[in-house]
């Protein structure tokens, strides 16, 4: 299957964070199974569905997480699309995957939606709701499912500097809260923008 960047593709990216060692997993995570790839895949393919010109994974601490974003890629015919960012500091926390994802994005971006590369259930429709939603006086873009807010999240050309000073395992939870009416939720289908992969029996569930 051809992965190409969708018709209404135009200044939005997307980064897929995928440096961490996924410890509580016993190490190995974003390359456990999954359906009939790896765990990573399923984020690579809700990254790579969005309205976005390009991907960028952000890898680290394995670097067959890179080998297998590659792989991906290529088996989808969406190589053009992949770019890969090394975070060379991802053992001080999920800030720093991010700022180096951040900090390797086009100078014309406008937006950039951020997905977890241990959810793997990611809605398809969910990224281009999200683009939508993105107007003026709407800073950031998130899907809820029963009350709770979701991934990814789309930020605004005007919140990405804001992501380079964060600091520590902490991702931008804080810097949504403080938003108020500037982040809009979307409502989304199914509870895949909450499904996360931290310990193997997570997979089950």
């Amino acid at each position: 299957m051809t992965t190409e960047a969708p018709d209404n593709a135009t200044d939005l990216d997307a980064i897929v964070l995928a440096a961490g060692a996924g410890s509580r997993f016993g190490g190995g995570k974003l390359l456990a199974p999954w359906k009939h790839g790896v765990l990573l895949d399923g984020a690579l393919a809700a990254a790579f569905a969005a309205p976005v010109r390009s991907v960028r994974v952000v890898w680290g601490a394995d670097e067959r997480v890179r080998d297998a974003a590659t792989a991906f890629a290529r088996a989808e015919e969406a190589e053009g699309r992949l770019k890969l960012v090394h975070a060379p500091r991802f053992a001080d926390g999920l800030s720093e995957s991010l700022k180096a994802g951040v900090a390797a994005l086009p100078a014309d971006c406008a937006g950039a939606f951020i997905f977890l590369g241990d959810m793997p259930r990611i809605p398809r429709a969910v990224s281009r709701d999200l683009a939508a939603a993105l107007k003026p006086g709407v800073q950031a873009a998130a899907p809820a499912f029963e009350g709770q807010r979701g991934h990814p999240v789309l930020f605004g050309r005007d919140l990405l500097p804001s992501l380079l000073t964060l600091g520590g395992d902490q991702g931008a939870g804080a810097l949504l809260k403080g938003l108020g009416p500037a982040l809009a939720l979307v409502l989304a289908p199914d509870d895949g923008v909450l499904y996360d992969v931290d310990r193997r029996e997570d997979l089950d569930r």
